[in-house]
């Protein structure tokens, strides 16, 4: 079984997030999709408001027998990745900027781990400018999110602005 790592902070998950997904489903027979715990961010939703979002909207991508597990973890990612036994780490690269960042990430990886192989994968070039920070920003500012995140997020997202 080929079993891939997807590590981020899904916060909120985004459709670049989903289109990653589903094409790595092309590749790997199960992908974790695993929420980064950062005790150092303050984040717009909870641990667990983002694992219910996310297991909602994988319902709704084609996984072509992929199998697709949300969890979350803290500490090293290659500590995790081998708890999993997984194969391959996912990264999504939209610009340079992401990729020397993301090269000097998996080469530490690899230094840590050489048995875990990282995979960049470049999303769709509709969300090749999106990601949660963006999103949340465009959203505190009054911008509309409309093709950038799932609807059931959007909606998440102007819930939790009314509640407070």
């Amino acid at each position: 079984m080929r079993r891939a790592i997807y590590p981020g902070s899904f916060d909120p998950v985004t459709n670049g997030h989903l289109d990653i997904i589903e094409r790595g489903c092309k590749l790997f027979d199960e992908i974790i999709i695993a929420i980064l715990v950062n005790p150092d961010k303050q984040p717009f939703f909870s641990i667990e408001e983002r694992r219910q979002m996310l297991e909602e909207v994988l319902k709704t991508i084609q996984r072509r027998n992929c199998v697709l597990r949300v969890d979350d973890f803290e500490g090293l990612l290659v500590h995790y990745a081998v708890a999993q036994e997984a194969n391959a780490i996912v990264r999504g690269i939209r610009a340079i900027s992401d990729y020397e960042y993301e090269l000097q990430m998996a080469l530490m990886n690899r230094r840590l781990e050489p048995s875990i192989e990282t995979v960049f994968m470049m999303p769709a070039e509709t969300y090749s400018y999106v990601s949660s920070r963006l999103v949340k920003e465009v959203f505190q500012l009054g911008g509309e999110l409309d093709g950038l995140v799932p609807p059931l997020v959007d909606a998440r997202m102007k819930e939790k602005v009314k509640k407070g």
